[in-house]
């Protein structure tokens, strides 16, 4: 222990890998401090009131709803698709930025044709939105993704059989996606890339799944590369060991790798300032990679649904300060903060019962960090699921209407001068990496101006009203085709999580599908 009483490096690591309840190792200053429960840098939640769209935040902040399942985004007329998943943004190089987003439709749900894939909501330099359009079709079990530092989405397949591939997508919607045979056929998590070298890091959503690294031929092209797993020794030194076959043809790949490191139902993962941060979701833990040490930290150990963070899934790193914001999936629906101090804190959670069976998803910030974005997966909106996709019908309200929601949180995140003007200090817009065909996924949707901006009008968008009070003092929220590099056809597959909430709600019969490629493809095999 060090002299704070805090566990330092050097304790945690003599204890090899049989790590204490609860200890955990967070950033600050190039140094690592334990993460332990505290209020956090905004000031605790507890006793404050939900404001008009039922979340409770930390004084300061207002919320908005950006878009809800199955109604048309602003102006734009375009429906937003059903369980919104994960989610990245982009500068397009005019001052505004793109947000794609992920839909987590898994292919039982629809069995004769798939139905998940992306979207993008592309707002202006004063967060008004745009255009709203698809980027990805003919996917599905869609949960999770990442962003790229050259641009595009990588949107990833959480094929329950091991079957997932990788998309990389255009936010823009100006080109089509396409698969990305080389980063590997399995149950994916998440991906991210490390905007050093452009190596991507990839999560696997099975019980005994592994973190891996591909490291590309050439930065900003996925279509080739190297991948492999990772190892860690006793004394918390990591390495990596080859993958032979990526596409798991004769063995999954985490059988491929001998003593590679087991992340537990790998969610989120993030790379930031040399860092590596992920979450798994089977033993409730956020992790880190020092990458340039090659050293491992176990950041947050949440065994036995230790409070206030239990039910981990995805994560994001605020761009400027630096802190952790970890999505819950299950328990009391709650988007936690992690400082740069260690401090461990609640910054956000669901009040209204409507999204007990829901999940916090796709936590990300906009380019100058001054937005955060995620959704309420199975959220409560304005249409029943069968009446979006007739194949899944979850009956009448409550449960049918679990569409999914997306909101915006804005205030003062610290880092952030208060006088930041959006419109600046841009990066160019998205780029994608070698050639690529004609066919574009974006439908014919003139740009439009959205009918309400973030403070001052009410959105286009409108969630159904939240069923717990509201404080008088709480300010009104504002508001296809794809191609393939040389991947094989996609398969069937199912997701456990959705799985589960789906027998809560619907009691729904999960029927397995035989497919082809998407439309206007002819190269697919049948599993």
């Amino acid at each position: 222990m060090g002299p704070d009483g805090r566990l330092d490096r050097r304790t945690l690591l003599q204890g090899g890998l049989a790590f204490a309840a609860g200890a955990g190792l967070i950033v600050r200053g190039g140094m690592a401090v334990a993460a332990e429960p505290g209020v956090g840098p905004y000031g605790s939640t507890a006793g404050r009131l939900p404001d008009r769209n039922g979340l409770v935040l930390p004084e300061g902040f207002s919320s908005r709803v950006v878009a809800v399942s199955g109604d048309p985004v602003g102006a734009s007329g375009y429906e937003w698709p059903l369980f919104p998943g994960g989610a990245g943004t982009f500068a397009d190089g005019t001052g505004g930025w793109f947000y794609a987003c992920n839909s987590a439709v898994y292919d039982y749900l629809t069995p004769w044709k798939p139905m998940g894939g992306a979207s993008a909501v592309h707002f202006d330099p004063y967060g008004e939105v745009l255009d709203a359009y698809r980027i990805l079709a003919g996917s599905h079990s869609n949960r999770d993704g990442g962003p790229t530092p050259w641009g595009t989405w990588m949107s990833c397949e959480q094929d329950f059989e091991g079957e997932g591939i990788v998309w990389e997508c255009d936010p823009s919607g100006s080109e089509p996606a396409v698969a990305r045979a080389a980063l590997g056929r399995r149950r994916h998590g998440s991906a991210t890339v490390n905007p050093v070298d452009g190596v991507v890091y990839l999560t696997e959503a099975e019980r005994d799944g592994l973190l891996y690294k591909f490291t590309p031929d050439e930065f900003g092209d996925l279509s080739a590369g190297r991948l492999e797993a990772m190892i860690l020794d006793a004394d918390g030194t990591v390495g990596w060991g080859p993958v032979a076959d990526p596409s798991g043809g004769e063995a999954p790949s985490r059988q491929q790798v001998p003593g590679a490191f087991v992340t537990a139902v790998g969610g989120g993962v993030w790379c930031q300032d040399g860092w590596l941060w992920l979450t798994t979701s089977l033993d409730n833990r956020v992790h880190a990679v020092d990458l340039v040490n090659r050293r491992y930290e176990l950041v947050w150990d949440g065994v036995g649904n230790r409070q206030p963070l239990a039910g981990i899934a995805d994560l994001t790193v605020a761009p400027v300060s630096g802190d952790l914001y970890v999505a819950e999936d299950r328990g009391d629906m709650e988007l936690v903060l992690i400082g740069v101090e260690g401090d461990v804190a609640p910054f956000a959670r669901f009040a209204d019962p409507t999204h007990r069976l829901s999940e916090v998803s796709g936590p990300c910030f906009d380019p100058a960090g001054e937005r955060l974005y995620f959704s309420s997966l199975r959220g409560p909106g304005n249409r029943l699921t069968r009446d979006v996709i007739p194949d899944v019908d979850w009956g009448d309200a409550p449960e049918g209407l679990m569409v999914g929601v997306t909101y915006e949180v804005t205030g003062p995140f610290r880092g952030i001068p208060a006088d930041t003007d959006a419109a600046t200090a841009q990066v160019p817009g998205p780029t994608m990496g070698p050639a690529l065909p004609a066919t574009t996924v974006r439908p014919e949707v003139a740009p439009t101006t959205a009918v309400g901006t973030a403070t001052d009008e009410k959105p286009a968008t409108e969630a159904p009203p939240s069923t717990v009070p509201v404080p008088l003092s709480t300010l009104a929220g504002a508001v296809q085709d794809n191609s393939r590099d040389d991947s094989p056809g996609l398969r069937a597959g199912t997701g456990v999580a959705v799985a589960v909430g789906i027998a809560a709600v619907g009691g729904v019969l999960a029927l397995r599908r035989r497919r082809g490629a998407p439309d206007g493809e002819s190269d697919a095999e049948d599993p």
